[in-house]
């Protein structure tokens, strides 16, 4: 029969219980016995959701307190020189430190750069090495995992994040190439794996995502070297590629000396013949057939066959079936939906259905009747006509596009002079990102409302009272363009599609993003179209309180796409384009109220990047289309902001242009500016506003380090195309140290607006 299994399951918990004892961890509330009791009950929780579910065996070494790319730095000792003395006091702390940064006791650490995981919206830490960089197996947290695991009577299988793949997501602060350190990282995964063998593993799986990208002859030499080493050191080893097909590397993989190759078949299902067709004789096939990234209930139709003709080819021993990849990427379970309509919930499956779907293919296979897939096929033919599925006057919409409809009507030197004529702005304007912190009571307020306890007008008025108190916060600071400061929504996704049809919602279905930062995507389920304005009124009601320049606030629409769960049954291309004609109904809205700013964020546009390059071409032209389709239609006067986080620009600073935002502000702040010399190297002509704050860290910079990095701006831009910023948006964070950072950032701007003065 065939075995099922899974390559990672969700962190946090059903009720974000991970979230809950890390932040009071942080807070000094509870000690490290605390948070590491939490960490194991839910580790115990999960093993047992999922092997209930059907898995014959579970994963362990996926679960991670903040990030597992961090646990491997630590694990092989990869940890930049700042951080030794903390770690040599307190091993936590440092972990902490390196993932958030650290201001306290003398010590000011800067946090490790994050960026997105391949094409998801989970983020990793980036590691940090140098030519120096000395590894060794430093930690026991996947023999101590597995120890756990065995001990409550579960078959379990490690996972760790493969050696190449490791190297290749680090970054070089020397300039020294990551993969040249490979020989000397290879003898520390060796004493891992012998440990395992010794602890008792049967498999070990090694994740090399990076199988699924267009790699260099460096990075497949790599490969081959790497798994050359290994291949007599302990457990059996499963070879893990997903979020794509293998292609060219699928000799590659195959020439690997392992027993085991783990491929998705959900993102690339036609790649399974070449994969039966080239793999050696004897190795296991984990299929990939659920999807482990969406929230969709599998089709039985186009799973079985392909499950049947690889059972064909090697036989149900060699076959495993599990999720395309691991389920960090979707809720937990879609039984904590009781609110759901049960006609669509029939459609949807979370991290312990798709397991349970695994199972009913695997009993399937073995010629058990299964009753459940059955059911499935019903509920995907009633989905298939569902009246809320398709819009005929959103469809025609679409359809009656021309490419006028993405342009605006002058150029960006002629909006310029219109624009600054209109906001009389000084050199160096200052602005937030769009969100401010978001107080117990505010959430309170928000939960007393969708509780009952709070009426909508005593709720309005909380608003209300918020937003005026924002308004008044930003004047004292001097900011020189303000923002509302959002606080009456919950997500800067989910808000928007609670207000737009073709979304439906769930109470209990969140997913990690980075650390302790959880998301509850929304589910576009069918056409998307905007019955009403959405932020109007709040934007108009925050320019009343003020002369100043007020910015509106939208999410755009590729991350609206991106960052929701978006449908199986229609191209994303369409949809995005539907989303873009709600939101230019919105930004049309707000100019005609009076807003002369307009920031539509885009921080997915990069995320959203097919793998391989090839395919980047057609996915840039509907993203940056669907981006100009939302703001084309207001007048010159009307700048339009854009702002983009945690993205390599250097690839497609083209299309990021070709957005022809008047604005657009990036996060730089840990990458110390770096990412400026994508847009010097361009002569990206507008303005550009490099985050100075990094908002994903508690430490609060000095006014000095702010100044700095304002320097290393006008090193490659001009002073009028220069705007200061933080990097991100301030929800997460607390006033006290939003208050003593935009303080300091615009004691900065002010600084440095004196010097350009002085030496004109």
């Amino acid at each position: 029969m065939s075995l099922v299994t899974l390559s990672g399951f969700p962190r946090i918990g059903r009720r974000r219980e991970l979230k809950k004892a890390l932040e009071a961890f942080w807070r000094g509330e509870t000690d490290a016995a605390a948070l590491a009791a939490t960490a194991a009950a839910l580790r115990l929780r999960h093993w047992r959701l999922a092997r209930a579910a059907g898995a014959d065996v579970v994963p362990v070494n996926d679960f991670s307190l903040y990030d597992h790319v961090l646990d491997t730095a630590v694990l092989f000792d990869a940890v930049p020189e700042r951080f030794r003395a903390l770690q040599a006091q307190d091993p936590l702390a440092a972990y902490f430190a390196m993932a958030r940064g650290h201001k306290r006791d003398g010590l000011d650490l800067r946090a490790l750069e994050m960026t997105k995981w391949f094409d998801t919206n989970y983020h990793y830490i980036v590691p940090e090495l140098d030519a120096h960089t000395r590894f060794r197996l430093a930690g026991d947290k996947p023999l101590a995992e597995l120890r756990e695991a065995r001990a409550a009577g579960l078959a379990a299988r490690p996972v760790l994040l493969g050696p190449v793949s490791f190297l290749l997501l680090a970054k070089t602060t020397d300039g020294s190439e990551a993969l040249d350190l490979l020989d000397g990282l290879l003898p520390a995964y060796r004493d891992l794996l012998a440990a395992l063998h010794r602890e008792g593993a049967e498999w070990v799986q090694l994740d090399e995502p990076c199988l699924v990208l267009d790699l260099s002859p460096a990075a497949r030499a790599a490969c081959l070297r790497a798994y050359a080493a290994l291949a007599d050191a302990g457990p059996k080893r499963l070879l893990a590629s997903y979020f794509g097909a293998l292609g060219d590397n699928l000799g590659l993989a195959a020439e690997l000396p392992v027993d085991g190759l783990h491929v998705d078949l959900v993102r690339a299902p036609d790649q399974l013949d070449a994969v039966l067709d080239t793999l050696p004789a004897g190795r296991v096939l984990s299929a990939g057939v659920v999807d482990g990234r969406n929230v969709w209930a599998s089709d039985p139709d186009a799973v079985l066959p392909r499950l049947e003709r690889a059972r064909e080819r090697i036989g149900a021993g060699r076959l495993w079936i599990a999720p395309s990849c691991s389920l960090l990427h979707v809720p937990i379970d879609l039984d904590e939906e009781t609110r759901l309509d049960p006609e669509v919930r029939a459609w949807l499956a979370f991290a312990r259905q798709k397991i349970a779907e695994c199972r009913d293919y695997a009993d399937a296979l073995a010629g058990a009747a299964v009753p459940a897939l059955d059911a499935r096929r019903r509920a995907l033919a009633r989905r298939r006509v569902a009246p809320q599925v398709r819009r005929a006057d959103v469809r025609a919409r679409v359809a009656a596009l021309t490419p006028e409809a993405s342009s605006r009507a002058s150029g960006h030197a002629q909006r310029r002079r219109v624009q600054d004529a209109r906001l009389a702005l000084p050199p160096l304007p200052t602005t937030t990102i769009g969100s401010f912190p978001q107080t117990d009571a505010l959430r309170r307020a928000r939960a007393d409302n969708r509780a009952g306890r709070l009426p909508d007008a005593g709720y309005r008025r909380v608003l209300e009272a918020e937003v005026e108190r924002v308004v008044r916060a930003q004047e004292a600071l001097g900011l020189d363009v303000l923002v509302h400061g959002e606080p009456e929504r919950n997500d800067m996704v989910e808000y928007f599609g609670e207000q737009l049809d073709g979304y439906l919602f769930t109470k209990q279905g969140w997913v990690q993003s980075y650390g302790s930062r959880c998301v509850k995507p929304p589910v576009i389920v069918g056409d998307v179209a905007r019955p009403a304005p959405m932020t109007v009124a709040w934007s108009t009601l925050a320019q009343s309180l003020t002369p100043k320049p007020m910015k509106g606030m939208l999410t755009g629409p590729v991350t609206m796409l991106q960052w929701s769960f978006v449908r199986d049954d229609l191209p994303r291309a369409e949809v995005c384009r539907q989303i873009a004609l709600a939101l230019r109904d919105e930004v049309l809205d707000l100019e005609a109220a009076g807003i002369g700013i307009v920031q539509i964020d885009e921080p997915a546009l990069r995320e959203g990047l097919p793998l391989r390059r090839a395919d980047w071409p057609a996915y840039l032209a509907w993203a940056v289309e669907a981006f100009r389709i939302s703001a084309g239609g207001v007048a010159d006067e009307t700048q339009i902001h854009t702002h983009m986080c945690y993205a390599e620009f250097n690839d497609i600073i083209e299309a990021v242009a070709a957005l022809d935002a008047d604005v657009i502000s990036i996060e730089t702040s840990r990458s110390r500016m770096e990412l400026l010399g994508a847009f010097a190297d361009f002569r990206y002509p507008n303005a550009i506003g490099p985050g100075v704050y990094d908002i994903h860290s508690p430490r609060v910079p000095e006014q000095a380090e702010i100044e700095a990095l304002l320097a290393r701006a006008l090193e490659v831009l001009a002073p009028d195309q220069l705007w200061v910023n933080p990097d991100c948006g301030l929800k997460t964070r607390g006033w006290a140290e939003v208050e003593g950072a935009l303080r300091r950032m615009v004691a900065a701007a002010h600084a440095v607006r004196a010097r350009l003065a002085a030496t004109a």
